[in-house]
């Protein structure tokens, strides 16, 4: 089995309410066993080393999660760009440019926002652009 697919399947499980219940229940019985264990350093050390290992296994177990929710995302955007008609299949490649040259490509998409978009307030309704033609920033159409 992948390593991808039992991540996906621990952070299913680790996500779900009956984990969380299932650790508060512990750490409540922790904090009863406490006069037990007459408070000693031990009884402190289980809560903290077990706390400890959770985290920073839970730390990768998310992080192989979300890159794998953040491919598939980019994958959906990449294809939308693929098919629309008036989208620049240029953009299907930003992942190979540097940080400034993608900051210059985000300067050119503000200004062009600033210019060729329509004003979406709730209080004006939509202005034509000066094209003639009405775009929106949820409708590039």
């Amino acid at each position: 089995m992948k390593f991808s697919a039992i991540s996906q399947s621990l952070s299913r499980w680790a996500g779900s309410a009956r984990t969380f219940y299932a650790a508060v229940a512990l750490i409540l019985l922790w904090s009863l066993s406490g006069p037990y264990f007459h408070y000693n350093d031990t009884w402190q050390l289980i809560i903290n080393t077990s706390t400890t290992i959770i985290t920073f296994l839970m730390v990768f177990l998310i992080q192989n999660t979300q890159n794998r929710d953040n491919d598939i995302l980019h994958i959906k955007i990449d294809e939308l760009l693929r098919v629309s008609k008036d989208a620049q299949n240029a953009v299907l490649g930003l992942d190979a440019l540097d940080r400034k040259e993608l900051e210059k490509l985000r300067l050119a998409y503000r200004s062009i926002g600033n210019t060729d978009t329509v004003s979406l307030n709730s209080d004006c309704g939509a202005a034509p652009d000066p094209g003639g033609q009405s775009k929106t920033d949820l409708n590039q159409a």
